[in-house]
């Protein structure tokens, strides 16, 4: 599985970085190093909706509140 986080400006003033640090940090505790990639890259064209993730190209809005939420319904459940 491939999620990717925005890292342009508009999602890193929206949390961006705090969304990458607390996708590594689940990643790891449910030891899914080996099944999920995790990636940065720049503006996906959604500034309005942001931070921008994809997960296996599947758009998602995503904020450093709702990460935990986020990783359980959009990964745990699809790996």
């Amino acid at each position: 599985m491939k999620v990717t986080v925005c890292i342009g400006s508009s999602c890193h003033i929206k949390g961006s970085r705090q969304v990458v640090e607390q996708l590594q940090c689940l990643i790891s505790e449910n030891n899914l190093s080996d099944k999920v990639e995790l990636g940065g890259t720049f503006c996906m064209g959604k500034c309005q909706q942001g931070v921008c993730v994809t997960v296996d190209g599947e758009f998602c809005s995503v904020t450093p509140d709702s990460v935990k939420e986020f990783f359980e319904n959009n990964i745990l459940t699809k790996v």
